[in-house]
């Protein structure tokens, strides 16, 4: 992954479903490593941020694919951001991965595998990012739960990554639509 090249862009950022959202200009998503998820550090209206870059998921012949994130309200407060502010961002990819916050659903079940957590706990963090967006990409609660029952018997054999998930999907299920991201609402939900 190529690191030391700072990406300069400036957008507004927009809400859905309560969520505020930064997302890249296509221009900007373009000059990164890959269209699937990465880590990232930079600053948005010069306030250092270091986080997960979501795909939009918005793929295929004739689309402009992005990635995008939701700044948490510590971050907008620093560089004085809202809904509807246009903001001055530099960014640049990192190796330096953060931990994941682990689903609770998740992290009952990998406490009742102790072989399973020691190896959740081997596994790079950029792994464990990959099992929770496979975990949370689905619709419904019975089809979650069948998710972290495979992860859980994938890990007891071994497994170290899902296997068969697209990577360059929005897997965020809260401002997401048949794994794209959704459209601005702009409007408090």
């Amino acid at each position: 992954m190529k690191t030391g090249n700072l990406i300069h862009f400036e957008t507004t950022l927009f809400k859905i479903h309560g969520w505020t959202i930064l997302r890249l200009p296509e221009d900007a998503s373009a000059k990164l490593p890959t269209r699937s998820m990465l880590m990232v550090k930079g600053t948005v209206n010069n306030v250092p941020f270091k986080t997960l870059l979501e795909p939009d998921g918005k793929y295929g012949p004739g689309l402009k694919p992005s990635h995008w994130f939701a700044p948490d309200d510590k971050l907008l407060k620093e560089a004085h951001a809202k809904v509807g502010s246009t903001v001055q961002v530099s960014l640049e990819p990192t190796k330096e991965w953060i931990e994941p916050e682990i689903p609770d659903d998740l992290q009952r079940a990998l406490n009742a595998a102790p072989k399973e957590k020691a190896l959740w706990l081997d596994i790079t963090p950029s792994a464990r990012w990959d099992w929770i967006r496979w975990i949370r990409a689905v619709k419904t609660p019975q089809t979650r739960q069948k998710h972290i029952d495979v992860a859980i018997d994938k890990l007891r054999k071994g497994m170290r990554r899902p296997c068969c998930f697209n990577r360059n999907l929005c897997s965020e299920p809260y401002v997401s639509h048949n794994w794209r991201l959704l459209e601005s609402s702009n409007a408090e939900s």
